[in-house]
């Protein structure tokens, strides 16, 4: 999963739910945030995890009734997806052919477009 994130990256978060966790912890579902780290984590109770930060939110000292100690900790990376800007683009990609050996090349992608709903037109009877 690490290789599909990027610091810089845009992703979307997929889920903001905290189970036994009562205080907000910032992220909020379909909202789009920027990576500005990522990497493994290791928590005393969540356990081993790729993590990421986002240039949106400093999580500060997780030092309150039910925080952990940890500094600025990471979110986990299953808890957001990589913006797709050119969905068809995105599985083209993945039909291209490689060298033996190396990895696809994923290019940066345009920005995914706001679509508006189709306005229905009044049907005579």
């Amino acid at each position: 999963m690490m290789n599909q994130f990027h610091v810089g990256q845009k992703v979307v978060c997929i889920d903001d739910k905290f189970k036994n966790v009562s205080i907000d912890q910032g992220i909020r579902k379909g909202q789009i945030y920027t990576i500005r780290w990522i990497g493994a984590y290791k928590h005393y109770i969540d356990g081993e995890f790729i993590g990421i930060k986002l240039e949106e939110i400093h999580r500060g000292n997780d030092d309150g009734p039910e925080g952990y100690g940890a500094a600025d900790m990471p979110y986990r990376a299953t808890r957001f997806r990589p913006l797709l800007r050119d969905k068809l683009s995105a599985l083209r990609n993945l039909l291209a052919p490689t060298p033996k050996g190396e990895k696809p090349y994923m290019p940066e992608a345009p920005e995914e477009p706001q679509r508006k709903a189709p306005v229905k037109k009044p049907e005579k009877v």
